[in-house]
């Protein structure tokens, strides 16, 4: 009787020994016949190379190369020195823009580091300012009146005290310098009442000097103006004379219509949107949400906030599931959809699935440096209309089984642009998560497949190095692997009747 048990515990201890070297051979049988109809080497090579550029090999090349040979290109003008007009669409995508509502560097970005201690701006996003500030107020650099060669070195100084101390030389220089009135506003003014004092100061000197009410002025003198009235407006704004700072854009932008690149559009839509004047917000977004024209942040979600809110206070996902959407529900889902599409990082924002920080001067569309901006003014909006952010919470997610590759092909967009993770990294501060789409996700088959491989590797190299102590290791370690197997199989002995075992063995 325990010849029998001796037997079957070593029969078991042989079998479960060679078992885990069959399966491993059946999954490599099993990689090999499939080899062809999964593409498994195609697809390995694909998934390393967007891994590295953020793009579909198969597309760059074809685009590149192929598509030109090929005479896919019939209009000249869509290939410029042999570039292809896609590259140039990939370069507008990754553009950086002025943020239209960027805060008061000494009396809220200045406060914020007095507070926390960290710079809340980036080196590049302030070099970034100071190369605007120039183009835009300076001009041509051979008509420069003494002042403005001194501005002109103050906004590439790094240090903020030599940029303080450089604008008082050029008020030394001209009491009506209204360039440096504008620098001692931004940067020198701790509170929002002081900045208001220094842009007035500055908008009287810049009257003066360019006499913009006869159009005849430079055109420097014209966009230092526009800055001052702009900032004037924001001023109010955040002083709560709200009112008049839509008063004041109004007037901006029928003054100057051709100045639409300032995107003035987007600082009326949020003092509208803080007035609750949803009809005035419908009006200028019929405007401004043209197919024509470029999109935003705030143009897509104020789109659908106006429509989720019109559903949103009776909405239900229970209700939904059970009834089905009606039109004004799905226009909603459909306008989140949209504007999810054109910034995907926005929701995890207005959920509060992630913490907000201030916002960057500059910003990238469709990237997180513009869903930061947008979500710091406008989640405000968002809480106040009832049942908004729960309805965005319920849909938004479902944008993605509408675009499963973004970075290939978009719905009612251009395909997500693979760069804004590089850009948003350069604007946005160190300490701040950055958020990227699509997730570079490795999937399981090839963290298990490289995980064994090196496994077996080690033991390989283990067992030709040290042999004798890797046997005496493998037999305690299956001896231990195997310790319960052989108590189960002595209970059973010892539980099962002599005669039974005398009849099996005769089996």
């Amino acid at each position: 009787m325990e010849s029998v048990g001796t037997k079957l515990k070593s029969w078991l201890c042989w079998s479960w020994t060679y078992i885990c070297a069959l399966w491993f051979a059946m999954v490599l049988t099993m990689v090999y016949v499939l080899r062809s109809p999964l593409k498994l080497q195609e697809t390995i090579f694909e998934w390393w190379y967007f891994r590295k550029y953020g793009t579909s090999f198969i597309e760059q090349v074809s685009v590149s190369h192929l598509r030109p040979l090929l005479g896919g290109v019939e209009n000249s003008s869509s290939v410029v020195n042999g570039i292809c007009s896609c590259y140039f669409l990939f370069l507008s995508e990754c553009k950086v823009w002025r943020n239209p509502l960027n805060l008061f560097r000494g009396a809220e970005y200045s406060r914020y580091t007095w507070v926390t201690g960290k710079e809340p701006l980036t080196y590049y996003d302030m070099n970034l300012s100071a190369q605007d500030h120039q183009t835009f107020f300076l001009g041509d650099t051979q008509q420069l009146r003494p002042e403005d060669s001194v501005m002109q070195k103050a906004w590439r100084e790094r240090n903020p005290q030599a940029r303080i101390r450089a604008a008082y030389q050029a008020i030394e220089l001209n009491r009506e310098c209204a360039a440096a009135y504008v620098l001692l506003a931004e940067e020198e003014a701790t509170t929002i009442t002081e900045a208001e004092r220094l842009f007035k100061q500055a908008l009287k000197s810049g009257r003066k000097l360019s006499h913009c009410h006869t159009y005849i002025a430079t055109g420097k003198d014209t966009n230092l103006v526009v800055y001052i009235k702009r900032r004037l407006a924001m001023c109010a704004r955040k002083l709560g004379r709200i009112k008049e700072a839509v008063k004041m854009m109004r007037d901006l932008m029928k003054e100057f219509p051709l100045l639409g690149m300032l995107n003035i559009h987007e600082n009326l839509l949020e003092a509208l949107l803080e007035l609750q004047a949803y009809a005035d917000v419908q009006a200028v977004l019929a405007k401004y949400d043209d197919i024509s024209l470029p999109k935003s942040a705030t143009i897509c979600y104020t789109s659908a906030l106006l429509k989720a809110r019109a559903v949103s206070d009776k909405f239900s996902p229970e209700a939904a599931s059970r009834r089905g959407l009606s039109t004004a529900e799905m226009n909603a889902v459909e306008a989140i959809h949209r504007a999810v599409e054109f910034n995907p990082h926005v929701p995890k924002y207005l959920l509060e699935m992630k913490s907000l920080i201030l916002p960057p001067e500059h910003i990238l569309k469709r990237g997180d440096s513009e869903a930061v901006a947008y979500a710091f003014f406008h989640l405000q909006h968002w809480k106040r209309a009832e049942g908004a952010l729960n309805l965005l919470h319920c849909t938004w997610e479902g944008t993605f089984r509408i675009i499963p590759y973004p970075l290939e092909k978009g719905h009612l967009f251009y395909p997500y642009p693979g760069c804004t993770e590089t850009a948003d990294r350069e604007l946005l501060p160190s300490f701040h998560e950055v958020s990227v789409y699509p997730k570079k996700e490795l999937p399981f088959f090839i963290l298990f497949t490289a995980g064994l491989c090196s496994f077996c590797a080690m033991l390989a190299m283990l067992t030709h190095q040290f042999p004798e102590l890797m046997g005496v290791f493998v037999k305690a370690f299956f001896s231990t692997l195997f310790a319960p197997l052989g108590f189960f199989a002595d209970k059973m002995e010892n539980f099962m009747p002599s005669c039974l075992w005398h009849q099996l063995t005769n089996v």
